[in-house]
């Protein structure tokens, strides 16, 4: 899947799933217009894993032209936050969301389908919630087929989503019902973070920090902004998979599963010039981010630790 980020006012960019241009949504609900082509989806079974559960729909697409053609598929996902990608792969752009869940038009990879040929698809999916000992259910996935740059959906094709229970069980499946708010919090072991002077010349130091997601709240990313003393900076964290800008920084390691906790060191740096000595508090605030909303926590009081940070020339 080919992605972009999409800019976020005051928060990182490096969401797991992003932007790479929208257009309306308006045309997910439309009715089929064409005898084009015609698209057909399996059923989607969601396999417990260590991470969630995860499972992939097969879809078929059908040239019923009399010409080669090139096609889009229009994926409305059966659980926000849910899509991973399409195999094999095709360019992939965000159209809107319904109910939270997103809308992604993708390309048909390879070269265009001759008359009468048909193509099979597998569209990947993957919902961080904990595994539950029974089934479960979500409705609301759809598959459409637009022929070439029409706009136009030419068939449409709703499928139904079970969750298999860890007894491997897909009978008398229950309704799935994910949060809506996040439940995220962030802490430390320390009460303090003491920086000493590097042989540049510069003071430099860290934080441990443990983040933890306790829902499944669908979340692209969790960012933390820092509010520092006048001179330090935040230079990134360690392990590091995103760069810090301005104080704010990405937790590593992109999206949680449900219960999932994550420990990482944050890395501050201060001026040669620096007096040594106490220096202040420094503030670190977490938030969660699906695209580029900011979604609401369900405790924000978990969601700040405050520490002091001071300077010394020797460790």
């Amino acid at each position: 899947m080919t992605t972009l980020t999409a800019s976020r006012t005051g928060t990182l960019l490096g969401a797991a799933l992003a932007v790479l241009t929208a257009v309306p949504a308006t045309a997910a609900s439309a009715t089929p217009t064409a005898a084009a082509a015609s698209i057909d989806a399996g059923r989607l079974v969601l396999t417990p894993t260590g991470r969630g559960y995860q499972g992939s729909l097969s879809v078929t697409v059908t040239n019923n032209s009399g010409a080669a053609q090139y096609y889009s598929i229009r994926i409305t996902e059966p659980v926000a936050g849910s899509f991973r990608g399409l195999q094999p792969t095709g360019a992939c752009v965000h159209d809107g969301r319904v109910a939270g869940r997103r809308i992604l038009v993708c390309g048909v990879d390879g070269p265009d389908l001759k008359p009468g040929e048909r193509r099979r698809l597998a569209v990947t999916f993957e919902v961080l919630t904990a595994p539950r000992p029974y089934p479960m259910s979500a409705a609301g996935g759809r598959v459409e087929v637009l022929p070439g740059d029409t706009g136009q959906v030419a068939d449409a094709d709703d499928f139904r989503t079970l969750f298999r229970g860890t007894d491997g069980s897909l009978r008398h499946p229950r309704p799935y019902v994910q949060d809506n708010e996040a439940r995220a919090s962030i802490t430390t072991s320390v009460g303090e973070v003491r920086l000493t002077r590097q042989p540049d010349g510069r003071f430099a130091g860290r934080l441990p920090v443990t983040v933890w997601y306790a829902g499944d709240a669908p979340h692209d990313s969790l960012s933390v902004r820092a509010d520092l003393p006048a001179g330090v900076e935040v230079t990134g964290t360690e392990p590091q998979d995103s760069p810090s800008f301005g104080g704010f920084f990405d937790v590593p390691g992109g999206r949680l599963s449900s219960g999932e906790e994550r420990t990482f060191d944050v890395l501050f740096r201060a001026p040669a010039e620096t007096a040594p000595g106490e220096l202040g508090p420094v503030s670190l605030l977490l938030s969660t981010w699906y695209g580029s909303d900011e979604v609401a926590d369900a405790d924000p009081t978990d969601n700040a630790v405050t520490v002091a940070i001071s300077a010394a020339d020797n460790g």
